[in-house]
């Protein structure tokens, strides 16, 4: 099961507006792991009835924000399983034979 956390976020001191998410998946299989990292941006609008400034977020709202603004949550941990699949099956290797 992949395990999405944010990292850190680029705020606005003033009203505190978030501008940038930084979040972190890792997938663990056994002995075996594989990890992406990556931001999103957001244009936010303190005035709406809908703004949640920084220090009232939780960690599951930023997420909910970062998949519905582009972070494609299905494809990468499709990729990080692959990741494992291909860590775990091997169809190339390097060395040499003696």
């Amino acid at each position: 099961m992949a395990t999405w956390t944010i990292a850190t976020l680029e705020h606005n001191v003033a009203d505190g507006g978030v501008t940038v998410a930084h979040w972190r998946v890792t997938e663990v299989d056994g002995d075996y792991s594989a990890s992406a990292y990556g931001t999103c941006g957001f244009t936010y609008d303190a005035s709406s009835p809908d703004f949640t400034p920084y220090d009232q977020l939780t960690q599951d709202q930023v997420l909910g924000w970062c998949w519905a603004n582009g972070v494609d949550k299905d494809g990468i941990e499709a990729s990080l399983a692959a990741n494992i699949n291909d860590q775990k099956n091997p169809t190339t290797a390097d060395g040499v034979p003696w």
